[in-house]
């Protein structure tokens, strides 16, 4: 097994996520699902291992939908999908295409040829009808992954009615085909999409039936084996390999991307893979200007997430209060250091909504005290190099 960084992992490789797994295909025999997942976590290596190696009795399609930006693309990809699959069963009935010859709609490579910009959802409809009727053995399945993405980029294009039209056709269409499930991915958080429906006044409640499953770091356990896989493939000098790949699984917080950067980095640098070369390999990545770990993104999101300005000020000085001490800060002593750091941040149920939007976004978790800390150690400590605190 070598390091792989932000590469596609191979599903025989994809460490720890077995019961993880068995969790979701349990979920799924009741309801579609949503999963949560921080970037970076690995939540399209859970997917495209599922995908790979289903249990009987499924049959996984999945799409990655992060650079869609429009209906009629969505409803295009899904239904070029669809053809696949239905030329591979080699069944003849078509609802889709019989629509579109109907509509004399022409789609050639990755165009299309309408002056009606309304047939999409009808397209989409019938595509997974055709999928639904023709496949009769195994239940269906859809990975959407970067679903969020897609949304977000349907409401800068067409706005949100547009956008909240498609989630409650997808919504539609799990309710009509109670056999058929779907299952949501994202790196962005869904919730910030869909308050931005709401802020629009539209009366939306379209992923209420979806079950939330969040893909979590991996266990000491399971980061010290995947660990320890990669020091041996990559065949690493290491005095204590055991030492080694428990260093490695407590520097990254359990993160497989981080691990396998690590790994990379040290096999790169021809360094051993000894408790303090590790340490020190750590701490070159988080103050490389390159950012080779993609922290960067926990600050860069933080306008694209808060958009009123005031909230993305107020969530920097929060990471900057919890940052500065290595300790969980009580909501009380943490209004107080931040009316004193800004005293026109002095409102404690604006404070509170944040918090609560932090957590949800990852950033933060709390103690069973109620005190807030960095979910992430290793952010904090980029954080707090990254802010000169």
């Amino acid at each position: 097994m070598k390091a792989n960084p932000g590469g596609n992992i191979d599903p025989q490789f994809v460490v720890g996520r077995d019961g993880l797994i068995r969790s979701i295909w349990e979920a799924l025999e009741q309801q579609s699902i949503r999963l949560n997942a921080e970037r970076r976590i690995g939540k399209t290596s859970v997917i495209r291992k599922m995908k790979a190696e289903p249990i009987a009795g499924w049959s996984p399609i999945y799409q990655d939908l992060e650079r869609i930006h429009s209906p009629e693309e969505f409803a295009h990809e899904v239904y070029k999908t669809v053809q696949q699959f239905l030329s591979r069963w080699r069944r003849t009935a078509n609802r889709a295409t019989q629509f579109l010859e109907n509509s004399k709609i022409v789609i050639a490579g990755n165009s299309w040829e309408t002056k009606e910009r309304r047939y999409w959802k009808e397209l989409l409809v019938t595509s997974i009808e055709d999928l639904v009727t023709e496949k009769t053995d195994d239940r269906l399945i859809l990975f959407w992954d970067e679903v969020p993405y897609m949304i977000e980029n349907l409401v800068k294009r067409d706005g949100e009615q547009t956008a909240s039209e498609v989630l409650d056709t997808l919504r539609s269409l799990r309710q009509t085909h109670s056999d058929f499930r779907m299952v949501f991915t994202g790196s962005i958080g869904l919730h910030h999409v869909l308050s931005t429906l709401h802020d629009a006044h539209l009366a939306t409640a379209p992923v209420n039936d979806m079950r939330p499953i969040e893909v979590t770091p991996l266990t000491p356990t399971d980061a010290q084996q995947l660990a320890k896989m990669l020091i041996e493939g990559e065949m690493l000098p290491t005095s204590d390999i055991d030492a080694a790949a428990e260093t490695i699984a407590r520097e990254t917080d359990g993160f497989p991307f981080y691990i396998h950067h690590i790994v990379s980095y040290l096999k790169q640098q021809q360094i051993p893979a000894n408790s303090d070369a590790i340490k020190e390999a750590v701490i070159d990545l988080l103050v490389d200007e390159a950012d080779p770990l993609e922290l960067s993104h926990f600050r860069t999101r933080i306008g694209t997430y808060y958009k009123e300005p005031k909230d993305a000020e107020l969530v920097r000085l929060i990471l900057d209060c919890l940052a500065s001490d290595a300790t969980p800060i009580s909501i009380n002593d943490l209004h107080c250091r931040i009316v004193a750091r800004s005293e026109e941040h002095n409102d404690r149920e604006r404070l509170l909504k944040v918090l609560r939007l932090m957590g949800r976004d990852h950033y933060l978790s709390r103690t069973s005290e109620g005190e807030y800390q960095f979910r992430f150690p290793l952010i904090r400590r980029w954080w707090k190099l990254d802010r000169g605190l």
